[in-house]
């Protein structure tokens, strides 16, 4: 298993060089069944990135680059009338028969258009003229948002940015990786060499072993008690959200299914924290003087790790 996710990993580098960490984050969120929002400059690699892992895994895959005048239909699909049968036939979005849709620039489309992905990112389902179509297994929304260049733009409503697993950033390339990817775009494309190493059905049974990774309660409450711990903080205004603890437990069971484990422990809590929580902190307007990544650091420190009782100690790999 774990030489089928490194093989993964590897394909990814050959067109996004230095971002181990960030390609490892977005393979946790795949396995843990999530959508990932890539919020980052222009240009640093995030719609590379999603096509490499697509053809890595064997993904159906559809790019939507959003603007004001895409339509919820052009997602969902609409009915047209057919004058031989006498019926509407309805013809598909998007989204039906993609495993991976990447969402390019969520944040120009319209408050209609983004809503419209809603049923989708948590029902993996779309409803058009009362008819409801199943999406694609499994369905992955890996949307994109800049942080410059704003004109134009609007925020994505609180609801939207809750069915996000994760926010990530790529940021820019370090001296080496750049290099590297001058030098390997000299005379070809990279994506051109970039194989299929894990089928569709093979990353199904991969995302089935993570949900039978072990939760102990004690894990539980660790869980509960930082979501509950940010709903109290003096300086938050929205904490943390129930559904905002269901996938920090999903995304610490694929971080230990990463790493060789069958179980939990608080310190996969702690890793996947900051990715899963971030996005869904809003702040007071007072707090001026902090920061969602301070506040969440605090949490952190001051709520107490149940791995320091030894609640995993003699457990096995």
């Amino acid at each position: 298993m774990r030489e089928q996710l490194e093989n993964v990993i590897a394909e990814v580098e050959k067109v996004i060089a230095g971002k181990r960490k960030v390609i490892e984050k977005i393979l946790t969120a795949l396995l843990a069944e999530g959508h990932i929002l890539l919020d980052d400059l222009p240009g640093v690699g995030k719609t590379t990135l999603a096509v490499a892992l697509s053809r890595t895994v064997g993904l159906s895959f559809r790019r939507v680059q959003f603007t004001p005048d895409v339509l919820p239909s052009d997602l969902m699909g609409f009915s047209v009338y057919n004058r031989e049968s006498g019926t509407f036939v309805y013809q598909p979005g998007a989204l039906i028969g993609t495993n991976l849709l990447l969402g390019d620039e969520i944040n120009r489309a319209s408050s209609k258009t983004q809503s419209a992905l809603l049923e989708a990112m948590e029902e993996r389902q779309v409803t058009v003229d009362g008819q409801t179509c199943s999406l694609a297994s499994p369905f992955l929304v890996i949307a994109t948002e800049n942080s410059v260049g704003t004109a134009g733009t609007q925020f994505l409503p609180y609801a939207q940015m809750d069915r996000f697993l994760v926010r990530l950033s790529l940021g820019y390339p370090d001296y080496e990786a750049q290099m590297k990817m001058l030098r390997d775009r000299r005379e070809r494309n990279p994506m051109d060499e970039v194989c299929c190493v894990l089928t569709r059905e093979e990353l199904q049974e991969l995302q089935r072993e993570v949900r039978s990774v072990t939760v102990k309660d004690a894990i539980l409450d660790y869980v509960t008690r930082l979501t509950m711990a940010s709903r109290e903080h003096e300086a938050v205004e929205v904490g943390i959200s129930p559904r905002g603890a269901l996938f920090m437990v999903r995304m610490a069971k694929a971080k230990a299914f990463l790493e060789g484990r069958d179980y939990v422990t608080g310190g996969d809590v702690q890793t996947v924290f900051g990715d899963v929580c971030a996005h869904r902190v809003l702040l007071k307007e007072s707090a001026e003087e902090t920061s969602v990544g301070r506040v969440l650091d605090e949490l952190l420190k001051k709520t107490e790790n149940p791995d320091r009782h030894g609640l995993f100690a003699g457990m096995k790999k």
